[in-house]
C-alpha cells in the first residue's frame, strides 16, 4: 500500500509518500521561515496562506521523486491536529478533495502521535512498549507507548515547552527567529558549568516540567553582562539536566528499557549524547529519528496513516474534522479495535 502523507500543522507545508513494503519513497519539506521571521513567530493567516500555494507543487514534486503516477497512490493520511486551525483547514481540504479525485480512503492523523512514531521508519526499531520522550516548540512531554493507539502521559511542562523556551532565550540573546537551533551553535563556544541555572522541580516528585524560570535566569544573566555564549552553554545544560532526571524517573517507575527522543529538540546533539550515555548505563537503548524527520514532516504521518488503514480505520467519506487540540491520550481507545 502506498500512502501519500500531507502535513500542514503549523508553519511547515510537506508531503511525502511511505510504502508499506518499500519504505520511504518521497519526503518533501517546505519550510515557512523566511515568510515568519519579520514578525518574530508563525502568524496563522500567513502559514495557511503559503500551505495552499505549496501543497499543489510539493505534490508534484513528491511524485517525481518517487517515480509514480496520481492513480498510484493507494491511500492518504494528513495531519488533523493539534495545531493551527487555519493551517489544518488548508491540508485536511486538500487531502479530502485529492482523495475524492483518485477514490482513495483518507484518514485525519495525529501529530503527536506521527512524532512519537517516527523511529519507526528507520531500519533499527523501538519494540513496544518504550518511553516517549517528545521535545518541541509546543510540547515537552514523557509518554508510555504500550502500544499503537495506547498512550499514557507521565508528565509534561506545566508552562513554557523546552523549544519555546529556547527561542524565547535565543531572543532575548538577539539571536534572530527561529533561535533555538543558533543557541545551540552558539553553546558550542561556551562553557557549561560558567553559570549555574537552576534544574527546575527536579527536587519534587512526579514527572512534570517548568522551563519558565529559566528564561528568567537567562534574562538576568544578559543584564549582569555575563558572555553570551557562556549564557547559551549553561542554559543548554541546565535543559539537559533536567530533561535527563526526569526521564530516568519516569524509566524506574516504567521499567521500559527502550526510549524515544522525538521532536524538534530531538536534534539537539548534546541531548542525543547524555540519552545514549544513560541508557547504555542501564543496558538499554535511545532511538530517534534522522533529524530531517525531527521537525515537522509528512513522512511520520504516511507512516501512522498506513499502520492504522491496515487495521481498517478510514475517515467518514464527507467532509472533514481538524482539532487545533487535541490530547494524544484520547487515542488510546482505538487500540482495542
Amino acid at each position: 500500500m502506498r500512502v501519500l502523507g500531507i502535513e500542514t500543522s503549523c508553519d511547515e507545508t510537506a508531503i511525502a509518500i511511505y510504502d508499506t513494503t518499500r519504505g520511504l519513497l518521497a519526503n518533501q519539506i517546505h519550510s515557512q521561515t523566511d515568510v515568519h521571521a519579520c514578525y518574530g513567530g508563525v502568524v496563522p493567516e500567513l502559514a495557511a496562506r503559503d500551505h495552499v500555494r505549496k501543497l499543489p507543487l510539493l505534490f508534484r514534486a513528491a511524485l517525481i521523486e518517487a517515480n509514480l503516477r496520481r492513480d498510484q497512490i493507494n491511500a492518504i493520511g494528513y495531519t488533523a491536529g493539534p495545531g493551527l486551525q487555519g493551517a489544518l483547514m488548508t491540508g485536511a481540504a486538500f487531502a479530502k478533495g485529492l482523495a475524492r479525485a483518485l477514490q482513495c480512503p483518507a484518514l485525519g492523523v495525529h501529530h503527536l502521535e506521527g512524532h512519537v512514531l517516527a523511529p519507526l521508519l528507520e531500519e533499527e526499531r523501538p519494540q513496544f512498549p518504550f518511553l516517549a520522550v517528545l521535545v518541541s516548540g509546543g510540547h515537552t512531554q514523557l509518554i508510555a507507548v504500550k502500544a499503537l493507539g495506547d498512550y499514557a502521559l507521565l508528565g509534561e511542562s506545566i508552562d513554557d515547552a523546552v523549544g519555546e523556551a529556547f527561542d524565547k532565550s535565543a531572543k532575548l540573546m538577539g539571536l534572530g527567529y527561529p533561535g533555538g537551533a543558533a543557541l545551540s551553535q552558539l553553546a558550542q563556544r561556551g562553557r557549561r558549568d560558567a553559570i549555574r541555572f537552576p534544574r527546575p522541580m527536579i527536587d519534587r516528585p512526579g514527572l512534570d516540567f517548568s522551563f519558565s524560570g529559566l528564561k528568567t535566569a537567562v534574562a538576568l544573566a544578559i543584564a549582569a553582562g555575563k558572555d553570551h555564549a557562556d549564557i547559551a552553554a549553561s542554559f543548554e545544560q541546565a535543559v539537559i539536566d533536567t530533561l535527563a532526571i526526569k526521564i530516568g524517573r519516569a524509566l524506574e517507575q516504567t521499567g521500559y528499557r527502550h526510549v524515544v527522543l522525538a521532536g524538534g529538540v530531538a536534534a539537539n546533539r548534546p541531548l542525543r549524547l547524555r540519552l545514549k550515555e544513560m541508557m547504555d548505563e542501564r543496558g538499554g537503548q535511545v532511538f530517534y529519528p534522522p533529524p530531517i524527520l525531527c521537525t515537522d514532516n509528512a513522512a511520520m504521518i504516511a507512516l501512522v496513516a498506513a499502520l492504522r488503514l491496515e487495521r481498517g480505520e478510514r475517515d467518514a467519506a464527507a467532509g472533514f474534522e481538524v482539532r487545533p487540540r487535541w490530547p494524544l491520550v484520547s487515542l488510546s481507545h482505538l487500540s482495542s479495535r
